[in-house]
């Protein structure tokens, strides 16, 4: 405790610290406000289901409390590791905010209907008012854990529980029929790309998050 306290204050009185922490929380917040008006762009212009070669093939199944609850705890413990290591979190946070803000791209740009036979979710309203329905292209439940796979890549039980993490999540979704099978395979291929773009655009976060300050 007395070190993580140590550390924790090291990092807020560090000037170049404060700065890109609050710049990468800016850039979130401005992404989750983008993301949301492109899940409701995309559920006005949603067009026909089109069919699909799990959804067909498979009945849906009440994962509802997987699908909210296993995301809300995912987050909680995320965001632990974070905390008691601060110096991951700039670089988190702007990785995270890229990848909302690709993903809100792709979701304005795809208009495919949701399959005609889903989940309903009724465990939380609060999450019934962020789930569009049509925001699918691609899978941010399969895709966020994975990023943090990348990203904690050099810590062998965290990448391991982040894989494994995505892998359930793309599995939960489709038990669901909540996003067709390419949401879930394409978000593996794309979030890659998302991870070294981040990569690029954030070099300086990135090697904080190795080296410390």
């Amino acid at each position: 405790m007395q070190n993580w306290l140590i550390k924790t204050k090291s990092h807020l009185t560090d000037k170049n610290f404060l700065i890109s922490l609050i710049i990468g929380m800016i850039l979130l917040l401005g992404s989750l406000v983008i993301n949301f008006y492109a899940g409701m762009y995309a559920t006005e212009k949603a067009s026909n289901s089109v069919t699909d070669i799990i959804l067909s093939n498979i009945r849906v199944y009440d994962v509802d409390g997987i699908f909210i609850y296993g995301a809300i705890l995912f987050w909680v413990f995320t965001g632990l590791l974070c905390i008691f290591e601060p110096k991951r979190l700039p670089f988190t946070l702007k990785s995270i905010a890229l990848f909302v803000v690709i993903r809100s791209v792709f979701i304005s740009l795809t208009h495919i209907g949701p399959f005609p036979m889903q989940m309903i979710m009724t465990s939380s309203k609060i999450m019934q008012k962020f789930s569009f329905g049509a925001d699918l292209f691609f899978s941010g439940h399969t895709g966020l854990p994975f990023l943090m796979a990348l990203i904690f890549w050099q810590k062998k039980p965290l990448r391991w529980f982040f894989i494994i993490s995505s892998i359930v999540f793309g599995a939960v979704v489709l038990l669901g029929h909540l996003h067709y099978s390419i949401d879930v395979l394409s978000a593996f291929f794309i979030t890659y790309t998302i991870f070294h773009i981040a990569e690029i655009l954030f070099k300086k976060d990135r090697q904080v998050f190795f080296n410390g300050i």
